[in-house]
């Protein structure tokens, strides 16, 4: 999601291929082996198999990551660092609490809170988590936050974390969600090509 996000948002174009892991093609391992997605292959034929660096090659010339400064670059990747590591092993458990029977799912949603007080405490100094606009670092965590919170969204919308659940909700709403929420048939060898984002006229 993270990834469709910073390309719908640069206004970049690419040919979507979506693929079933369960049934890999072969045109995928031929450029990725590991077949992790997402993957990206770029007109210079470079392969990009991490989400964050297809977001900063989407973001690269656009406001969501040129807006921020030097420091503010550092402090945005250390967070989305903090968030694909630490807390995305806690959200995994917190999702999947019976594959981790050590210990009750209340526990991992409580060390994941964590994290969600340290985005609450920036939220409440403006409205986005780097500046008073979404940037780059906001739409890297969205959709984990969106996870965690889906675990149980009562509990989620109850709990005393009122600006993190504006920010989602926000998010939730938009047309953009939507737009990269859009669910495309299973690519196969030969079929049409289909340009994402999709615009108003297709």
């Amino acid at each position: 999601m993270r990834a469709r996000l910073a390309i719908a948002i640069a206004g970049c174009e690419v040919e979507i291929r979506e693929v079933v892991l369960k049934d890999k093609p072969a045109e995928l391992l031929e450029i990725s082996p590991k077949a992790t997605v997402p993957v990206l292959l770029d007109s210079n034929n470079n392969v990009i198999e991490e989400s964050l660096d297809i977001m900063l090659w989407a973001a690269s010339h656009h406001a969501i990551w040129q807006s921020l400064d030097e420091q503010q670059r550092k402090e945005a990747l250390i967070l989305i660092e903090e968030n694909d590591v630490s807390f995305k092993q806690m959200l995994d458990r917190y999702k999947y609490a019976d594959r981790f029977p050590e210990h009750s799912e209340r526990y991992y949603r409580e060390q994941g809170e964590q994290f969600l007080a340290k985005l609450e405490n920036r939220l409440h100094q403006q409205t986005g988590l780097m500046t008073d606009s979404l940037t780059l670092v906001d739409f890297a965590l969205l959709p984990f936050i969106r996870q965690f919170a889906l675990v149980d969204w009562e509990w989620f919308s109850n709990a005393d974390y009122p600006k993190l659940q504006n920010w989602l909700n926000g998010f939730l709403q938009s047309d953009l969600f939507k737009q990269v929420m859009h669910k495309y048939p299973q690519w196969q060898a030969g079929d049409e090509i289909t340009v994402f984002p999709i615009t108003q006229q297709q």
